[in-house]
């Protein structure tokens, strides 16, 4: 419950904080031209607290924290005095108006910029893609990848940590053509390219695991037998199982690996299963049953909820990156960048079905990734709420009424012809905007629930 609870916690944190820098951008550059605003809220419905600023603008709190708005002056909603119009919304030139709708998104774009430059002023680091294993008849043994080799560069592009060599894959999916790596074997600097063919790679998954995928397993230190985590309501927490136990043995038979040993679970779910481990310098032996758990495969597997101690990294094996506060701000330019580029190419791969509808996200899966990135230290949370800030602007400029896009469709579209669109034709848009929008959110939402 307290886990479920924090999880919900971090969540509202992340939407809040996105949601009112994005109203923010709205709220600003309207005051900025001009026009009243009536009320900036954070949430909808309900007003839990409420207080009014010295230009008459009411903010608000509401009760469901799914969104905001800046509701502004505007004689379509409702008369106008007659000394007040020039505060109107709607009496504004077309251009202030496309700057208003479009300072929302440039808030959040503007956001991320700024939480980059705080995750990389701290510096950055992570371990090497150096390649421990590769799956005969994949396409990295196709390629000619060996265990040992450092995976430097994809496509061109440094991969100097797991992280890179995940978002350089990540951009490939669905993708047609040649997949080029550029390794490099230990104590050598001679580089060496190596190209795999791909045809619409990875489309048809759900849940694509690219490393996998490819065929290679990244070298990572063994886990030791000594017990770290024991998942709450787990079999392994009911057998009496604890953080701390070291195992060494299940049904009388000896295990010194952790790979071993959870091989050996896999493969008896239901099964009872008699665990020996070491507990403050003395045996204790302990009865438990895995459940059974289906894989995306169709396999079903035993678990029992349990993680491991870890053995530390070889220092040579992790690339640390410092910058300085203008270094860290480039860098922060740069990722936003990318990271925007990326966004928008996964956009047009799902419309055009590049990559399965599956990999739409909804408020459960993003609840769940901020609750473990909050859990994971400041970085990672950052870096969290700077994708999610660049993907709420991305998404609010998608020329979709009903979004910010939509209304600076139809702003571009009065520039144009010099007069605004009819109310006929926007009212047509906001009720297809709406079909729109909702059927994204069921079908994220969806895929939300069937992850569970």
């Amino acid at each position: 419950m307290m886990e479920l609870l924090q999880t919900i916690l971090w969540a509202l944190v992340a939407l809040g904080v996105l949601v009112t820098f994005h109203e923010f951008g709205h709220f600003w550059v309207a005051r900025r031209c001009g026009v009243r605003v009536e009320r900036f809220s954070v949430g909808f419905g309900k007003r839990l607290v409420s207080w009014y600023d010295k230009h008459g603008t009411e903010f608000t709190v509401a009760a469901i924290p799914l969104g905001g708005y800046v509701k502004m002056l505007d004689e379509r909603e409702g008369p106008v005095d007659e000394d007040m119009l020039d505060q109107a919304f709607n009496r504004k030139s077309v251009w202030q108006r496309i700057a208003i709708a479009a300072a929302g998104p440039i808030a959040n774009f503007i956001l991320a910029i700024f939480l980059f430059w705080l995750v990389f002023l701290g510096g950055t680091a992570g371990p090497a893609p150096i390649v421990d294993k590769v799956t005969p008849g994949s396409l990295a043994d196709m390629a000619g990848l060996e265990p040992r080799q450092e995976i430097v560069a994809l496509d061109g592009h440094a991969t100097p940590t797991w992280q890179a060599l995940n978002w350089r894959l990540a951009k490939r999916l669905g993708d047609t053509g040649e997949m080029e790596f550029t390794v490099r074997y230990p104590d050598s600097h001679l580089e060496y390219e190596m190209v795999a063919d791909i045809n619409r790679w990875l489309s048809g998954k759900e849940v694509p695991d690219p490393l996998a995928e490819i065929g290679i397993e990244l070298y990572r230190p063994p886990a030791t037998m000594r017990l770290a985590v024991i998942a709450p309501d787990s079999p392994a927490e009911k057998a009496g199982l604890r953080a701390g136990d070291t195992v060494v043995s299940s049904d009388g038979q000896p295990f010194t690996t952790w790979e071993d040993w959870t091989a050996y679970i896999r493969e008896r779910a239901g099964k009872a299963i008699s665990v020996g481990v070491e507990r403050d310098g003395e045996t204790v032996t302990l009865e438990v049953t895995p459940i059974e758990h289906k894989l995306e495969s169709g396999e079903v597997v035993g678990r029992i909820g349990v993680g491991p101690f870890g053995t530390p990294w070889p220092e040579e094996m992790i690339r640390r990156y410092e910058y300085g506060i203008g270094g860290a701000l480039l860098k922060g330019l740069n990722e936003t960048w990318e990271k925007t580029a990326f966004t928008l190419a996964g956009l047009k791969k799902l419309i055009f079905g590049e990559i399965s509808p599956k990999n739409l996200s909804g408020p459960i899966t993003i609840a769940k990734v901020a609750g473990t990135s909050a859990e994971s230290g400041w970085q990672s949370f950052l870096g969290l709420l700077a994708l999610l800030s660049i993907s709420l602007g991305v998404l609010n400029l998608l020329p979709i009424p009903v979004l910010d896009g939509g209304h600076l469709l139809y702003y571009f579209v009065e520039a144009i012809r010099g007069k605004p669109v009819s109310e006929r034709t926007q009212i047509i848009g906001l009720q297809i905007g709406m079909a729109m929008i909702i059927g994204i959110m069921m079908l994220a939402l969806y895929n939300d629930i069937t992850r569970l």
